[in-house]
């Protein structure tokens, strides 16, 4: 049979090289034309298909004859055509790193590039509609190989960070790194995140697989229904909050918290080149001078000190404080001995049935945080009072036998399913929907949303019209 050309690039007339994603190389390969490559299929423009592959097999590499003992894998060429070969060779961008890190140098990064993929694809859930994601997957296959070349020579440098104004609830100041250095905070959460949440109490939520809002106000209630006996006997809870939680956090504790919990050099010095990179330095402003000057002085980054503040939008932000806090979680579990305990974010709820109790805690807590993580509580949001006067949680207020949303909540809902455009209308309305019936007794707040949908000639689900029409 007669071999095959090598394939050509439609500008250079050169042959193009071919990437083995599954098989790594033992030592640099040489210089060899591919063959054996079957009939190629082009594939759409940034497609994700030709680089996960389908069923991928990974095998031993031949170091004399440069062959995978493995079965036939499938590879990619860097212009985003995908082929089946059986031997590969260089490309300009870099090998491939090896599985096997059991003789990396220090410092070396002991990670495949799959990973980097599956970190790009958790990246792009939720931002692939955002300006910089669109422009990163234009040359997508290009994009990921320099980013995967500087984290494996250690040239990699965060980029431009966009600054906005959000003002639900409340104005806040966002910083939005750009989608190459999301895609490395995914990377750096995939290699080290599950490994350390494993440590975490389970009453830390937020920010965490399975671990959001509905698990912290079903646990909340569990833990009032326990400690009350079904409602039958008294308690009281102690409500807190940190004061200005992300913009107070100190990066010196931070480091040394992650220098504990992070042991491999490689990923502990991505993680302290992500905590210690200043956005400030480098950022496209997206709002008015007007807008920004609704958010207090006191509540932006922009006028902290270098060593204080993470920015707030970042997934890295995100772990980043729940690692901060932990220490917080095992001192009031562990030495403070607090039975009835949960904490979502920066927001936090003991139980007792003595209101002495919970006031010696606030003082041992206070003493704590301002001892070991250098933080405070915000005083006009430290609550103690009876249970059965419902305790306000994630959204959600927990009252003698039941759940309701928060009034505000429900206030906003209606406002922006009145104002929705009729082209988003459905969506928005359907996402409050979900919210609101994550309460025990949210009836009444989902009749209300509906008859605002009929009203503006929209139709709802049958039970929902069913107790509109036995209520009208």
């Amino acid at each position: 049979m007669p071999q095959r050309r090598p394939l050509r690039d439609r500008q250079g007339g050169h042959a193009c090289a071919i990437l083995n994603l599954v098989v790594p190389l033992a030592n640099p390969a040489t210089a060899m034309c591919t063959k054996g490559t079957a009939r190629h299929r082009p594939r759409r423009p940034c497609t994700v298909a030709p680089l996960t592959g389908s069923g991928p097999r990974q095998g031993n590499v031949n170091s004399t004859t440069w062959r995978s003992t493995a079965r036939t894998t499938r590879g990619i060429r860097t212009l985003m055509m995908a082929t089946r070969t059986t031997i590969t060779r260089t490309t300009p961008f870099g090998l491939v790193p090896s599985a096997d890190t059991a003789d990396a140098a220090p410092g070396h990064a002991d990670f495949l590039f799959q990973e980097l993929v599956q970190a790009y694809l958790d990246c792009r859930r939720s931002k692939r509609s955002s300006r910089s994601a669109l422009a990163f997957e234009l040359n997508l296959e290009h994009n990921l190989m320099q980013l995967h070349t500087e984290l494996q020579t250690g040239t990699y440098q965060p980029g431009r960070s966009i600054c906005f104004v959000v003002t639900q609830p409340k104005p806040r100041e966002v910083w939005a790194a750009d989608f190459r250095d999301r895609i490395v905070h995914h990377l750096l959460y995939n290699q080290v995140g599950p490994t350390i949440e494993r440590r975490f109490i389970a009453d830390s939520c937020a920010c965490i697989k399975e671990r959001g809002t509905l698990y912290a106000a079903k646990r909340l209630d569990a833990k009032v229904r326990s400690i009350t006996h079904n409602w039958s006997q008294p308690a009281h809870y102690l409500k807190c909050d940190l004061a200005n939680f992300f913009v107070s956090i100190n990066k010196t504790v931070l480091e040394q918290q992650l220098a504990k919990h992070i042991t491999q050099p490689y990923w502990q010095a991505l993680a302290l080149q992500i905590l210690w990179h200043d956005p400030r330095q480098n950022y496209e402003l997206r709002t008015t001078p007007k807008l920004l000057a609704k958010v207090p002085q006191h509540k932006r980054l922009a006028e902290q000190p270098a060593h204080l503040g993470l920015p707030i939008g970042n997934l890295s932000s995100q772990f980043f404080a729940n690692v901060y806090l932990n220490a917080l979680d095992q001192f009031i579990k562990h030495q403070l001995q607090a039975k009835y305990y949960i904490r979502y974010v920066d927001d936090f709820v003991l139980l007792h049935q003595s209101p002495q109790q919970l006031n010696q805690w606030r003082h041992q807590i206070e003493q704590f945080l301002a001892t070991h993580l250098q933080a405070q509580l915000n005083p006009s949001k430290t609550i103690l009072q009876p249970v059965d006067r419902g305790i306000d949680f994630v959204g959600q207020v927990i009252k003698p036998w039941h759940r309701v949303t928060r009034r505000r909540t429900l206030k906003t809902a209606l406002r922006k399913v009145t104002s929705t455009p009729q082209p988003q209308l459905r969506e928005t309305a359907n996402s409050y929907f979900g919210l609101l019936s994550q309460a025990s007794h949210s009836q009444r707040d989902r009749e209300k949303l509906a008859k605002v949908l009929l009203m503006r000639g929209r139709a709802v689900n049958a039970g929902i019209s069913k107790i509109v029409g036995r209520r009208a």
